[in-house]
């Protein structure tokens, strides 16, 4: 019997200290690779269509899922090339929602969205559609690279909707060379096709 509870209590402690560390994490913003599909998963499954206003010819392709879904919130940067501003690509942080709070990712150029689970994929622009003059376009995009695991596993269209900002400066660079972060806003959606 004694023989029992010593093996018994050589296992609580190191149990104890596993239970602390989760709840320790559990106050931690960013998720990892298991984290940010369980976010977003539920909202998924209860989403209601995405509203594409005018642009309708931003719909993914008929019969596609919704995989994923992220808040962006960053910059678009540009650069001055002595006549006009040049697009240089996107950096932002991904976010799990739109309070800005969970971040999943990072999107960067390419256009790249990679996320905290190592999957990333790589779009080129297929539709865009100009919603207002101050905000960048909405945008469907086909994923012309994947790799990795996790919710972007399979992804084959993208749509960058709900922007605010990002557009190009609107006056002319004080010297060739010259780099701007412009502030943008946007919501991208991730889909699988049948």
């Amino acid at each position: 019997m004694k023989t029992v509870r010593l093996k018994r209590s050589r296992y609580v402690l190191p149990m104890s200290v596993a239970a602390l560390a989760l709840t320790a994490c559990g106050d931690d913003p960013t998720f990892g690779p298991e984290d940010s599909a369980a976010v977003a998963a539920p909202s998924l499954a209860a989403a209601r269509p995405v509203d594409l206003g005018s642009c309708e010819e931003l719909a993914a392709p008929t019969g596609s899922t919704l995989a994923f879904h992220a808040y962006a919130r960053g910059f678009q940067v540009y650069t001055w090339n002595g006549q006009g501003w040049d697009f240089n690509g996107p950096s932002a942080t991904l976010y799990a929602n739109e309070g800005g709070t969970g971040v999943v990712g990072i999107h960067y150029g390419g256009p790249t969205w990679e996320l905290n689970s190592g999957g990333l994929v790589v779009g080129r622009l297929n539709t865009p559609c100009d919603v207002a003059p101050a905000d960048i376009p909405w945008l469907l995009l086909d994923v012309r690279r994947n790799d990795g695991p996790g919710a972007l596993n399979r992804v084959t269209h993208i749509q960058r909707l709900n922007t605010v900002g990002g557009r190009a400066p609107a006056g002319r660079g004080s010297y060739a060379g010259e780099v701007r972060n412009v502030f943008y806003t946007a919501e991208y959606f991730f889909y699988r096709a049948p």
